[in-house]
């Protein structure tokens, strides 16, 4: 199983304090990967930190604001001069807001946005100039059902993540000739802190698990396989591609 060992690279997770990024960099520290882990709160980065060192990984951590292009650009470079390379990128920094969009507020419009999507830009540009550089590395984009999807109240999330598969796309346009894989993973409903007013929601559970054909809410463990795969050299011909780990719910009416 050689194709997927990550043993001697470096994978830096951003938004991995909690939920489906910490689940990604405990996957990618058992395929071997060092860990840098990236938030903007000081304190539940380093308590994540924590408890992935208890269980053996290599872990870094980088304090930084992925909305802030000039924070982002100092860190990755900071982080390359002194360390060595980033050989793997996963975005997956992400916020919600639910409001009908009659009502959206126009400054958590444009917060949702920098969040989701720019942050993905920022970050994104600045690990690729380094891989370039170096011929070779892995970006993968966290994207959602909702890059092909769409439910009432959440049009500006439904926005941010169709942007973030066409950037994909676009990432693996330009970059793949310089030897970057670019892809993106699309999670399904999973039972995260984003999604925790939805879990709590009887209701919502009942009408999820007759519409996904799994029947169920995703554990975010079941993300790890892709993840894994996408940062490896089993995915070398891999590009601009979005996979759905979904249970089947865009595959069925």
């Amino acid at each position: 199983m050689r194709l997927f060992d990550l043993t001697g690279r470096t994978a830096l997770v951003t938004g991995s304090s909690m939920g489906i990024g910490f689940a990604l960099s405990r996957g990618l520290a058992s395929a071997g990967a060092r860990l840098v882990l990236n938030a903007r709160n000081g304190g539940r980065l380093e308590e994540a930190a924590g408890r992935l060192r208890e269980a053996g990984a290599q872990v870094a951590t980088l304090a930084f604001d992925v909305t802030d292009a000039d924070a982002v650009r100092a860190a990755v470079d900071g982080y390359e001069a002194g360390n060595g390379p980033i050989d793997i990128l996963v975005n997956n920094a992400g916020m919600q807001h639910r409001r009908p969009l009659e009502e959206f507020p126009v400054e958590t419009f444009d917060r949702l946005m920098r969040t989701n999507v720019n942050s993905a830009f920022y970050v994104g540009q600045a690990v690729a100039r380094h891989m370039i550089a170096r011929g070779a590395g892995k970006i993968i984009n966290i994207a959602s059902v909702q890059s092909a999807l769409a439910r009432p109240g959440i049009a500006p999330y439904t926005t941010s993540k169709g942007a973030i598969a066409n950037l994909t796309k676009g990432m693996a346009t330009d970059w793949a000739r310089h030897g970057l894989n670019c892809n993106a993973i699309a999670p399904g409903y999973f039972d995260t802190p984003l999604n925790a007013a939805l879990v709590a929601d009887p209701e919502f559970s009942a009408w999820l698990e007759k519409r996904t054909p799994a029947g169920r809410w995703g554990q975010v463990e079941e993300l790890v396989g892709a993840c894994v795969f996408l940062a490896s050299d089993a995915a070398s011909f891999v590009n601009g591609h979005t996979l759905f780990v979904d249970g089947g719910i865009t595959a069925s009416l």
